[in-house]
């Protein structure tokens, strides 16, 4: 699991060893010591996840993603109340927390960004999750665990985000590496998810799913051609430095994708790598291309009246199946 990935990158490591190397991405051993020292192991799945079994002592507010972001815009929540839910559930940004969910889903490593621009140093993602714990035949427990709450006072870092506007001036330098971690037909324009379709000017696509052995896993677990999530493994370090070979590490990088999310899992493979300037761009394509005053490359335009087409169709079958469903019922024997 990852065992090709050097350590002197800060990269994966284990025990005390990674404090001193700056872990990034860590393995069930590290997260067995953790417990031992006492770090906060925060599970970041939605409660009812969490419900069905979870790293004894682990903690959970709910689905990460919707506690600290906006449920309409999908951006953050202003800092003092994300200082309130965190401090409420003792998050303490001075203290070694170990983020995880299921195996590569990009959850963790969305709570891993916010942290670290809140003011964390040493939080660390535990990219095999509970999959990995639970293939290790290590204990589950089903009861909930809390920390005393605190008062936490944030010290944002303005380094690691950037909003639309700023993003819109550095177009105009020049000297941007933006990456796009959505899928090929997002980054084409097929398939739109806000008022446009597209990518940012001068963006690569690189989906967030090539950071893994096999990005295809996913569909061949529902396929069931594999048994197991193994092919969600981040690839080994020499394959991450080929696969962003083109990008230039001392460059300031911008990440992004539909909302954040996945942008943050690929921001922190580049931090793991030793990319000296990355950001993220939470709003990413939800308010980019909703923003007509940010540029769009490859703009396509959602068809409404497709849509309405589309709709009107399924909704003729919905009221035939009704019908049908009606007659059957006057057509039964009275008991």
């Amino acid at each position: 699991m990852l065992k090709s990935l050097i350590v002197t990158i800060g990269w994966l490591a284990s025990g005390a060893l990674a404090h001193a190397q700056n872990a990034v991405v860590v393995d069930t051993d590290y997260v067995v010591k953790a417990l031992t020292r006492g770090a906060i192991i925060w599970d970041v799945r939605s409660d009812e996840d969490y419900r069905r079994g979870h790293i004894p002592g682990a903690i959970n507010i709910g689905d990460v993603q919707a506690e600290l972001r906006d449920g309409g815009t999908e951006d953050y929540l202003p800092v003092p109340q994300m200082e309130k839910i965190l401090g409420d559930n003792g998050v303490d940004i001075d203290k070694e927390i170990v983020l995880y969910g299921a195996k590569a889903l990009p959850q963790a490593y969305f709570a891993h960004v916010t942290l670290r621009y809140l003011g964390a140093s040493q939080a660390v993602v535990y990219h095999g999750g509970i999959d990995d714990w639970k293939a290790a035949g290590r204990e589950l427990s089903t009861k909930s665990s809390s920390l005393p709450s605190i008062v936490l006072k944030a010290r944002p870092n303005p380094n690691l985000l950037v909003s639309t506007p700023e993003l819109v001036d550095k177009l105009k330098g020049g000297t941007l590496q933006i990456v796009d971690a959505r899928t090929s037909k997002e980054f084409s324009g097929e398939d739109i998810r806000a008022l446009r379709g597209g990518r940012i000017p001068g963006a690569i696509n690189i989906p967030y799913e090539s950071n893994w052995v096999d990005a295809d896993t996913p569909r061949k677990l529902q396929r069931k051609q594999v048994s197991n999530k193994d092919g969600m493994n981040l690839k080994s370090e020499s394959e991450l430095r080929a696969l962003y070979g083109a990008l230039d590490p001392d460059k300031e990088t911008v990440v992004y994708c539909q909302s954040g999310s996945r942008a943050s899992e690929t921001a922190t493979v580049l931090h793991g790598l030793g990319f000296k300037h990355v950001k993220v761009y939470d709003a990413s394509w939800l308010g980019w291309g909703n923003d007509f005053t940010a540029p769009v490359e490859g703009a396509t335009y959602f068809n409404v009246a497709r849509m309405a087409g589309t709709l009107n169709m399924l909704q003729g079958r919905v009221d035939a199946l009704e019908a049908e469903v009606e007659q059957l019922r006057q057509r039964a024997p009275k008991p």
